[in-house]
């Protein structure tokens, strides 16, 4: 599939279109630089969704919000609760980090965070920095930071309620109030989501030929309060819990396995205007990753891994002058482990200093940054990175950077209780990596539009080795890896149509074997098109993925695939609106990865086969905001 000139022929195409009006308000992002600036001035490749185009897409997981993001690749298995992987410009998925409210969502244990989990009727915006910012978060940042912000309330007071029904056996409902004045605003929102779901298993094998069911409740609730014209303070707090059916896959006589999930974050802070060219922020925050799996008929699929970390972070913003600004931090966090298997340890604590310099000039602007961190396991690491942006033309910037990032080994590299065949390694180090980036982006004739080279070196990959003789296995730092691509984002109003584009060509590669590394799409495109019409809007989505490898000796390739979908809306009234989605209308039949099954107790042969993907589905939504 030759997405490179398909993506060149839809982006050069709208040029020759004439827009009547601006496509859209540039929006202001803070996961870039730790503060608040308007989208332009952010050195990072950023993506934003915002609660209208959270809305508009009728995105039914926060997954499906960012497969549409430049550089993405989603993969979600069949086995324990259809575990969610997203490997953002090649990068592992436990390198790219991901915050709540500015909490880190990362589990300990894994490195994961459990997107899939997540109910976009939560989330207010969802900010995607593509490259690496460990110098000012620290470890887990070598893809990028992806930050979700909850809801938040607004002037007023706002009831909204939302039914849904779909395939499936799909049924969703949610509640919540958002108000305010000019001191306080709040928002309180609870959901609910259960689906029967379907067969993620292609031989359906015993057990594994049923359905595998979803049941999800959610709250939030968010406060913030002014006291007075230079103090604020606020509160969020977001709970995700339920249950998950999955298949047993790797099984000879597969039981019936499900999953107990919880996934929440509490976040505070406090911000001061102690001067006039100073202000202070405190953050304090606090999350939980809780799994227990549980099987009545294999007792190997009995476990529970439940991870927890408080966190603690001190921001301060001088400007010394109009063209200058200096942001110091201090970040510390604890996590803590708590499981049915014997770890060796099961606490540590990370604790961090921080400074970035940003010069603002005549036609160029800089940015420095240097940081500190000191782990109570792997020591101290330092990372920084710098930015230089020059105005080529009007709207027109060339911006070039380079960063460093890396990633702390989890509690299962360093920990993980030593069997007959395997156990972790606590001389483990951090991996590291160096980017060099180098963008070009303009805003010309009603198109916003950029374009990003990159270049990541990652070295002391963990990996691991086994013993040809004893077969024990052990996590080490062996292996390097380079990853660079293109990336090209578009978006504007062609005839009446808002359309958004993103396509990246990408080359992960083993710099050791040479091979590619596993479960990335080199090539991706993701194309929507919307537009109102009066009460009525109407849009299509089309992404397409070239093939992959499943396994890192690129012995076993997937087959690329494009879907389509489409979607409609209807302003019954001021206060109700209805919505319909077809997502998969062609109803293809691909696989994002493959599962293994034994052809025998004794493990002497194996197949492997791909994880079934949804088929053609629809979903049916009625939404009420009465005015009050």
């Amino acid at each position: 599939m030759k997405l490179s000139r398909l993506a060149l022929a839809i982006a050069v195409l709208p040029g020759f279109a004439l827009a009547a009006e601006p496509y859209t308000a540039e929006p202001l992002v803070i996961t870039s630089g730790r503060q608040t600036e308007p989208l332009r001035q952010a050195t990072a490749a950023t993506t934003v969704f915002e609660r209208a185009d959270i809305e508009r897409l009728q995105a039914s997981s926060v997954p499906d919000l960012l497969s549409r993001v430049p550089g993405v690749s989603i993969v979600q298995n069949g086995g324990r609760g259809s575990l969610t992987s997203l490997f953002l410009r090649g990068a592992n998925a436990n390198q790219t980090l991901v915050l709540v409210d500015g909490v880190r969502l990362n589990a300990a244990a894994s490195g994961l965070a459990r997107l899939e989990f997540l109910s976009p009727e939560q989330i207010e915006r969802i900010e995607v920095v593509r490259g690496p910012r460990s110098a000012l978060y620290g470890a887990d940042a070598i893809g990028g930071v992806i930050q979700i912000f909850t809801r938040q309330g607004e002037a007023g007071l706002q009831p909204r309620l939302r039914l849904a029904a779909g395939s499936q056996q799909s049924f969703e409902r949610s509640l919540g109030l958002s108000g305010g004045d000019q001191h306080t605003r709040f928002d309180l929102g609870a959901s609910l989501a259960e689906r029967a779901g379907f067969d993620r298993s292609q031989d359906a094998r015993g057990n594994d030929g049923d359905h595998d069911g979803l049941r999800r409740k959610s709250f939030n609730l968010s406060l913030e309060h002014r006291f007075s014209e230079r103090l604020k303070g606020g509160l969020s707090l977001v709970d995700q819990r339920g249950e998950s059916e999955y298949d047993d896959l790797f099984s000879f006589a597969p039981g019936n396995p499900s999953e107990r999930f919880s996934v929440s974050t509490a976040a505070a802070h406090l911000e001061a205007q102690l001067a006039e060219r100073w202000s202070s922020r405190l953050e304090l925050g606090h999350s939980e990753d809780k799994s227990d799996n549980r099987d009545p008929l294999n007792a190997d699929n009995n476990y529970s891994f439940n991870t927890y970390r408080d966190s603690a972070a001190w921001l301060n913003t001088l400007r010394l002058d109009e063209a200058n600004q200096l942001l110091l931090g201090l970040d510390w966090f604890e996590d803590r482990l708590s499981t049915d298997s014997d770890f060796s340890q099961s606490e540590r604590w990370n604790q961090a200093a921080f400074v970035q310099h940003r010069h603002r000039g005549d036609g160029f602007a800089t940015e420095l940054g240097l940081r500190h961190d000191k782990n109570e396991q792997f020591g101290s690491e330092n990372t920084w990175n710098a930015a230089l942006s020059l105005d080529l033309a009007e709207r027109l910037e060339l911006l070039l950077s380079y960063g460093e990032g890396f990633h702390a080994p989890t509690f299962n590299d360093l920990y993980y209780p030593t069997s007959a065949f395997y156990g972790g390694n606590p001389n483990l180090a951090p991996e590291r990596s160096k980017t060099y980036e180098a963008q070009l982006r303009g805003d010309h004739l009603s198109t916003r539009w950029s374009v990003s080279a990159y270049r990541t070196e990652v070295e002391d990959l963990i990996t691991v080795v086994s013993d040809p003789v004893t077969f024990f296995s052990t996590p080490m730092n062996i292996n390097q890896a380079r990853l660079q691509g293109l990336e090209l984002s578009l978006e504007r109003e062609v005839l009446g149509w808002q359309a958004v584009l993103g396509a990246s060509l990408l080359d992960p590669r083993d710099r050791d074997s040479g091979h590619t590394l596993p479960r990335r799409a080199k090539r991706s495109l993701s194309l929507d098109l919307d537009r109102q019409f009066g009460a009525f809007a109407a849009g299509i989505t089309w992404q397409a993925f070239s093939g992959r490898y499943d396994d890192a000796a690129n012995t076993r390739e997937i087959a690329g695939y494009g879907l389509l979908g489409a979607r409609a809306s209807w302003r019954m009234s001021d206060e109700l609106l209805w919505q319909i989605k077809v997502d998969n209308i062609l109803d293809k039949d691909y696989s994002q990865a493959l599962y293994s099954r034994p052809n025998d107790p004794f493990f002497s042969s194996v197949n492997y086969y791909g994880y079934r993907e949804e088929g053609r589905s629809a979903l049916l939504s009625l939404s009420w905001t009465p005015q009050l």
